[in-house]
């Protein structure tokens, strides 16, 4: 018998801010997204194992880059 498990980390789109992209310079849409990771028995996913984490990516130059905790409560 075998046993399918293992983790999955999805990205939830949370909106997007115009500012300056602290990687390339310029003033462009800067997209929230909240990264939850699950564990998961045969592809379902089941329950979080950590706290969601969230990240801006630069609608320029697609920087990827933690988001300030600060801002996620705005």
């Amino acid at each position: 018998m075998f046993l399918l498990f293992g983790l999955r980390s999805k990205d939830h789109p949370m909106g997007a801010r115009v500012m300056n992209c602290e990687i390339c310079g310029w003033q462009a849409p800067q997209h929230l997204l909240r990264r939850t990771t699950r564990f998961t028995l045969f592809f379902i996913p089941l329950f979080p194992v950590k706290p969601a984490s969230y990240y801006m990516v630069c609608g320029h130059c697609q920087g990827f880059r933690k988001a300030d905790p600060r801002l996620v409560a705005a």
